[in-house]
């Protein structure tokens, strides 16, 4: 525990939806959910308008149209996600080197390790400017919490939002904890919690009250132990500057169970590509390859090959997947396939790009036949065999999915409102205008095209002097802001 609260956490307030809501001006202040549209989608986020109805994150998509059936229901949108998230991180990487992301929207900074804060007063404004400069450069808001430890400082920005600021003073956490649910602390989930309340603990004071044995006894030693100190409010937990990924994978969820095989093996290959598509981005490559198999009853398999050495080629992680599934009984119906790489390495195998021309010569040679004199088949089919086609409203939604960006000769740029019928309904407005008219087109039509993001804020405040001096045109509005907080 530190004796200055200079660990910040910052929590984009509802990310996606927030993204959607600037990118649209026709949505801004109605109920917009993010997340897959199919009938197994789930919700990713809900902009606060929606949280109104009861829809939240991870709720399925189903459940949430019935609670909320007037909100906007849009495909996530992960390219923008990414630049306004790379715009967010760089505004973090000027107040300290120790920044740890904990995903797209959310990180920690060590502002002590920066030089940027070393009392309250000092990591308050640094705090306060954060959030101006947040919204001068994306046009987003952010929650920032401000305590002595990283538990304390998420548990802060969690209180201040939506669009606020808390900062928890050092040998205040005791009082402020005490009367918090259990699930406040890091590591109790439902299970956990439940357990809790059945030995009469609800408080984060019962837990601190009861004892570090008495929670030994119940939850096991690392636990319990670990979540007394936290009770407690102790936590010593470092900001981590790189939190370096352990694995690489995509999965999809599909909207009926896929009995055609061949159609399975098809879907685990595109996997496999868009895997390799993430791993090169990421400058990496692996040397284990994993197939998740969930089947129509829920049943999850997992089965991974582990290859000679690290490898980002496509062709050698879709035949591994495929191998993979060869071993799996797909009868019944697949409802989620997903291929990931494990072992992750900055470098490759130069050998391992002969490897799937090798192998595939291998199985051509007569003794890999099986006995009998026939030679093994990937999937009992032949390869003139095609996968079971989409219907055209598949393919439609697949080609234009809802609220993803368009381009049109005439009408310019706008966003996809929905598809059917052959037929795809778009709203031309772009994030500075007003809201704008909506057209209906042919599925087909030759003038209209997917398009890139536009970027939320045209010209962004140029903030690469920052934190060392404050921009002219912010100065005075992030003064006066300083005076302002929500907890």
């Amino acid at each position: 525990m530190r004796a200055a609260p200079t660990i910040l956490h910052l929590d984009m307030d509802a990310f996606y939806a927030s993204a959607e809501q600037a990118a649209k001006p026709s949505l801004r202040g109605k109920p917009v959910v993010v997340g897959g549209l199919g009938p197994r989608g789930v919700v990713a986020t809900a902009s606060y308008e929606a949280r109104r109805f009861g829809v939240h994150s991870a709720m399925p998509m189903a459940q949430a149209r019935r609670l909320a059936p007037n909100a906007a229901y849009l495909v996530p949108r992960f390219t923008l996600y990414r630049t306004v998230s790379d715009q967010v991180m760089e505004l973090l990487g000027r107040l300290s080197p120790l920044v740890e992301p904990l995903s797209l929207d959310e990180a920690f900074v060590d502002l002590e390790a920066g030089g940027t804060a070393d009392d309250t007063a000092s990591a308050m404004e640094i705090g306060e400017q954060l959030r101006g400069a947040i919204e001068a450069v994306t046009g987003l808001s952010g929650s920032v919490g401000l305590a002595g430890s990283k538990m304390l400082a998420k548990i802060a920005s969690e209180e201040a939002k939506p669009n606020g600021i808390l900062l928890i003073e050092p040998g205040t956490e005791r009082a402020l904890l005490a009367p918090m649910p259990v699930r406040t602390l890091p590591g109790v989930g439902p299970a956990t919690a439940d357990h809790l309340r059945r030995a009469g603990m609800t408080t984060v004071n019962d837990l601190a009250e009861a004892g570090e044995a008495e929670l030994v006894r119940l939850l096991g030693k690392a636990h319990g132990s670990s979540l007394h100190r936290m009770a407690s409010g102790y936590d010593d937990r470092p900001v981590v500057a790189e939190r370096d990924a352990k694995s690489v994978s995509v999965e999809d969820t599909f909207d009926t169970d896929l009995h055609d095989r061949v159609r399975v093996r098809t879907e685990v290959e595109r996997l496999a590509d868009r895997c390799v598509h993430r791993l090169r981005a990421a400058g990496r490559s692996g040397r284990t390859v994993v197939l998740k198999v969930r089947r129509y009853d829920f049943s999850t398999l997992t089965r991974s090959e582990t290859l000679r050495g690290p490898t980002d080629d496509p062709s050698v992680v879709r035949e591994a997947a495929a191998r993979l599934l060869e071993a799996v009984d797909t009868t019944g119906g697949v409802r989620l396939l997903g291929v990931g790489v494990t072992g992750l390495a900055d470098f490759t195998q130069e050998d391992l790009f002969a490897q799937a021309a090798g192998e595939r010569m291998a199985a051509e040679l007569p003794d890999t036949a099986e006995p009998g004199g026939h030679a093994a088949a990937d999937d009992g089919r032949s390869e003139s065999e095609e996968p079971a086609h989409e219907s055209p409203e598949q393919l439609a939604a697949r080609r234009w999915p809802a609220g993803h960006d368009v381009r049109h000769e005439t009408y310019g740029h706008g966003w996809v409102q929905g598809s059917g019928v052959g037929r795809v309904t778009v709203r031309f407005e772009e994030p500075e205008s007003a809201p704008g008219r909506v057209r209906t087109f042919r599925i087909d039509d030759p003038e209209l095209q997917p398009a890139d993001p536009l970027p939320l804020v045209r010209n962004p405040v140029d903030y690469s002097s920052w934190p060392a001096s404050l921009p002219k045109s912010r100065s005075g509005a992030l003064s006066a802001g300083a005076a302002e907080s929500s907890p």
